[in-house]
């Protein structure tokens, strides 16, 4: 689900509701007329609905704001009892640049465009988007927060477009069920209508928004006359089987491969429209595997990696469980990283337990499987929306062998996971109040889940906006929330001193380490104002999350012990020029903050973009971080300078309407330690064909950091510094990656989409320290006055000494170098042989190597890749959709 501000969602084109009554003297209002024959969606508009006078007002928002458009366009709107009709002609003075190209289902490819969007609870804030271009390829979105849409959403509907002498032509079926609004005898909903002419990058809306004005789905036309319909309960039952085959290179030595694995697999989703505005979705024993695989990282910092989701059954209305960002156009976000009560990757994660296991070979799930999962969305009451999921994952085991010795052990409790989020808006959208509650309940049996999983965790915030002035140019929006958890002494002991909490720091007065412990609880929240209208743009925030806070079980969270505020001013110029169409520039400043009073960090940022007259275009970010003190940097060790550093980010584009087109992106980071690391990547699009597209994306990062964190060690004779041995390196890291697309759309629904990403990363560790005192930048060199430091070559590990004849004990540290190579890859074709029915063949390929680790050599890294032990698999999956 992406969030588009105003700006790019008139780059996404949208379009306004149809008449068959003739023109009205009113373009805010639209008549739909009831059907008196049937309409064959073949595109053809031979129809006598469409052969009446339709609507005609369009006004160009790009590339002259306000001026009528270059090529006439004129649409309808009629209805029978179970649907809506839609259909439009497009008129072109040259229908042979009509620039037509086919592309899967919700890519929005460089075409020519008809979108038409609905808003049938007339809210004026939420809806739908249908969207076809010259080829047929279709789009759909649901509209939320007045000016956002989720493309994730998919409904069932049915279009048709043609090419012929005087332009093109589209018609529309849309069936009521998949349309959310109350039961009335009749209907006011609101609608807009947009057209994109690519060729000239023409943006023709029926109900124009200017560019410094705020809203979309607000400013809708009305759309009127439908009354007397009778949609009906709506139920969709779509069963599936699948079945796979995996191999990989057989390994003598593991008693538990035979390299080869074959999987059968059977599942029911169901859709039941319990209202007109009230849908049920579930799934039993849902399956994922025609996903695109995550692109592989190395990721040495404490924190975990973010994931976006991939999976259906979570992307599809994934928008009614945002949280905390209603209300406003822009949430800028300087030095803060926004909490998640809810981040769907949680339910079905690979096992937790496999962290804790010791083998030497094993035969475990990859992912924890989903039982079951269902989710209630709609309105409720008098104007609240909701949505209420619940899930339950199974109990997983991994047989394990070690030193010859097998058993069975528990990975993965049997887990409940439950989120309810529910929304009201006020005053046409002036305020607005909500509220998330999310739950998660483990049965933990075995002693070493126990240990390490919290048993369990709830959550519970509020949110909610209010403009400040009629004109809605000012907003406030605000969140407030608090999390507790539970589990045993140890596994409560492990959640305070992991990276989001670090109770256990020395020299912190704020917390402390409590090992008898068996919860922990925390708040967090945030405050923004932002202005909504007009070229000059503001925006300020100030938010916290408190030590004990923890969102993870079914959230995500970035930091923890965190106060922020910041200050965002800017202006933007939205008329063309003599060199550019479109213009902005920002100026922003930050603080950041512990609970202690500590401040952690101090930033300035200028940052600017634009768009020139030939449509190629960038922007430029330019930060300067001042000198603080870090309470993360040693890891639960006592507070560390960080030092103060500039970092650059450049991103450049040419127009998107030539066959070839191509970005590039750079970036630079240099502080005053000497650290220094720079980043370049280039993306070219390739269009050979009108249904062909292939995408290449190399890229570059190098990585010099003198001070990269090895590992902590008690030493109680080490009292500079709070009896922590707080062990650094100079790390030098070198990352090639590349991101490899194919989309071949033989069709609209006959697709194929490749995606190969291969993937170096070597890191070499040298100039072992650690730090000398507190609330600094100094270290004492291992291997200088008197302190030792050697290496073993046949256990890889380095011994050191800290202050060689000294009282202080030597230990071990294993050898942190490394040579990571990856190829991975997906291959899909995708068939939807009739509507919602999908048949789906998959190829899934990962293979990896980590040979000679510290060395980077590159003909032989990538001679390594390609040879590597691969992992294969190969999957059908057929499922049919059957309405009742």
């Amino acid at each position: 689900m992406k969030c588009k501000c105003l700006l790019i969602v008139a780059l996404f084109f949208q379009l306004n509701m149809v008449s068959t009554a003739a023109e009205t003297d009113n373009p805010a209002v639209v008549k739909a007329v009831r059907l008196t024959e049937l309409v064959k969606i073949d595109g053809v508009l031979d129809e006598s609905v469409w052969k009446t006078p339709g609507y005609t007002h369009f006004f160009q928002r790009d590339p002259n704001e306000g001026e009528k458009g270059t090529e006439k366009t004129i649409f309808w709107v009629a209805y029978d009892d179970e649907c809506l009709y839609v259909a439009a002609r497009m008129f072109d003075s040259e229908p042979d640049k009509i620039i037509s190209r086919l592309g899967r289902r919700d890519d929005f490819v460089e075409s020519d465009w008809f979108a038409f969007s609905i808003d049938p609870y007339f809210d004026k804030r939420s809806g739908f988007r249908f969207g076809v271009n010259p080829a047929g390829s279709i789009m759909d979105q649901a509209l939320f927060n007045d000016e956002w849409d989720d493309e994730t959403w998919d409904g069932i509907w049915e279009s048709a477009a043609i090419i012929d002498d005087q332009g093109w032509t589209v018609e529309m079926r849309i069936p009521f069920h998949q349309l959310r609004f109350k039961k009335k005898a009749e209907y006011v909903w609101g609608i807009n209508v947009h057209r994109i002419i690519k060729r000239k990058n023409e943006e023709l809306w029926y109900a124009l928004v200017k560019k410094d004005d705020s809203g979309y789905v607000s400013r809708f036309a009305r759309l009127e006359g439908i009354k007397d319909i009778h949609p009906g309960r709506h139920i969709e039952l779509l069963p599936y089987v699948a079945g796979a085959a995996e191999f990989s290179p057989e390994d003598e030595d593991d008693p538990f491969d035979s390299g080869q694995n074959f999987i059968s697999n059977v599942g029911i989703d169901f859709k039941v429209g319990l209202k007109s505005n009230l849908i049920l979705d579930a799934t039993v024993n849902p399956d994922f595997g025609q996903v695109e695989v995550d692109p592989a990282v190395i990721n040495l910092t404490a924190y975990e990696t973010y994931y976006d989701e991939k999976r259906p059954f979570f992307i599809e209305g994934a928008n009614i469980f945002r949280f905390g960002q209603g209300g406003a156009r822009d949430f800028w976000s300087f030095g803060w990283g926004n909490p998640a009560f809810f981040y769907s990757r949680r339910i079905g994660r690979a096992p937790q337990g496999l962290d804790y296991l010791d083998y030497d070979y094993i035969d475990s799930p990859v992912w924890t499987t989903i039982l079951t999962a269902a989710k209630l969305t709609g309105e409720i009451g008098k104007g609240w929306k909701m949505g209420f999921l619940n899930a339950l994952t199974t109990r997983e085991y991994a047989e394990i062998d070690l030193g010859g010795d097998q058993s069975t052990r528990e990975v993965e409790p049997f887990t409940y996971y439950g989120v309810l989020r529910t929304q009201k808006e006020f005053n046409e959208g002036r305020q607005g109040l909500g509220l998330i509650a999310t739950s998660v309940v483990r049965d933990l049996k075995t002693d070493d889940l126990v240990d390490y999983l919290n048993n369990k965790a709830f959550s519970l915030a509020i949110d909610g906006w209010t403009f400040l002035d009629k004109e809605k140019v000012w907003v406030v929006t605000g969140w407030l929330g608090g999390t507790t958890v539970s589990g045993s002494t140890d596994a409560i002991t492990e959640l305070q001193e992991s990276s989001l909490h670090y109770y256990q720091r020395p020299d912190a007065e704020h917390i402390e380490l409590d090992e008898e412990a068996t919860s922990l609880s925390g708040w967090a929240g945030r405050f923004t104002i932002n202005k909504q209208k007009g070229n000059i743009m503001l925006n300020a925030a100030v938010g916290a999350i408190s030590p004990g806070f923890d969102s993870t079980d079914l959230g995500f969270q970035w930091n923890g012990d965190y106060i922020n505020g910041h200050l965002g001013l800017g202006y933007r110029w939205l008329k063309p020029g003599k060199i550019f169409r479109t213009a902005w520039i920002i100026g922003a400043t930050n603080r950041n903050y512990d609970f202690g009073g500590i401040k952690t960090g101090e930033d300035y940022y200028l940052l600017g973009g634009g768009q020139f007259k030939n449509y190629w275009g960038g922007e430029v970010l330019t930060a300067y971080s001042a000198e603080a003190l870090s309470n993360n940097l040693t890891r639960g060790g006592p507070l560390m300078i960080h030092p103060s550093f500039v970092f650059t980010r450049m991103n450049f584009y040419s127009d998107d309407r030539k066959p070839v087109v191509g970005s590039i992106f750079g970036t630079y980071f240099e502080n005053t330690a000497g650290s220094h690391s720079w980043t370049a990547s280039l993306r070219l699009k390739i269009k050979p064909s009108s249904n062909l597209s292939i995408s290449l994306g190399p890229g570059y990062n190098y990585n010099h950091l003198v001070s990269q964190w090895v590992d902590n060690f008690d030493d109680s004779l080490m009292t500079d510094t709070y009896g922590i041995r707080s062990v650094f390196a100079t790390l030098e890291q070198k990352t090639l990656y590349a991101e490899i697309r194919l989309n071949w759309t033989f069709t609209p629904k006959l697709s194929l989409q490749v995606y190969l990403q291969p993937f170096i990363a070597n890191g070499q560790y040298s100039g072992f320290k650690e730090l000398a005192q507190p609330e600094t930048f100094n270290f004492n060199e291992y291997g200088q006055n008197g302190s030792t430091i050697s290496y073993d070559e046949e256990y890889d590990e380095y011994f050191i000494d800290p202050d060689g004849p000294g009282a202080a004990e030597g230990f071990y540290v294993e050898n942190p170098d490394f040579n990571f190579k990856s190829l991975r890859g997906t291959a899909v074709l995708r068939w939807e042989f009739r509507p919602g029915s999908i048949l789906y063949l998959v190829w899934t390929q990962n293979r990896s190597d980590d040979s000679n680790p510290g060395n980077f050599q590159f003909g032989r890294e990538i001679g390594d890749m390609f040879s590597a032990s691969g992992y294969n698999v190969f999957m059908i999956k057929f499922s049919y959709r059957f309405q009742l």
